[in-house]
């Protein structure tokens, strides 16, 4: 899988999701931050990230993107859902110094191995051979279970209630 590693650039080997997005917050009913999902999981975790409000590296007119209407979204879904690949609304990893916006992005249910025939489907149907993503507004990625580990204090009873009352 060629994950991205940010929105800059590209790698071979799975590399963890770094995104920083600075915007108002949109809930996503029953969405769970990728971390979270991962340790849950006790497993890496895949990630689809629809990024038409992203140009050149830049956040442009996003208080107008609508996830919902979002072509590419629907057609990504349509064929997990044609595949019987279970997926569910996300949020990129947990973060105590920003609150998450949401814009699309879904958890994939297909562990990342290179021997499993679904996650290669998968990674052929979203990235070319050398890959590069097939579809130029949608980001693939992977969060290790390492890196979901290095915010398993945020799964402690009444962690994000003890972080609102200090925000």
């Amino acid at each position: 899988m060629a994950a991205q590693a940010s929105l800059a650039g590209r790698v071979r080997r799975p590399s963890v999701l770094c995104c920083k997005v600075s915007a108002p917050l949109f809930i996503a009913p029953h969405a769970r931050n990728l971390d979270a999902i991962a340790r849950r999981l006790k497993r890496g975790v895949l990630m689809i990230r629809f990024d038409e409000h992203f140009k050149d590296g830049e956040i442009s007119d996003w208080l107008d993107f609508d996830y919902e209407a979002s072509e590419m979204r629907k057609t990504v879904i349509d064929w997990l859902d044609k595949k019987g690949i279970a997926w569910r609304e996300c949020f990129g990893l947990a973060s105590i110094n920003t609150l998450p916006t949401y814009m699309g992005q879904i958890y994939v249910d297909v562990p990342y191995d290179d021997n499993l025939p679904i996650y290669k489907e998968l990674e052929a149907y979203l990235e070319n051979p050398d890959g590069t993503t097939r579809f130029p507004d949608v980001g693939f990625y992977y969060c290790s279970l390492e890196k979901a580990m290095e915010n398993a204090e945020h799964d402690e009873p009444g962690f994000w209630d003890r972080w609102a009352d200090k925000f």
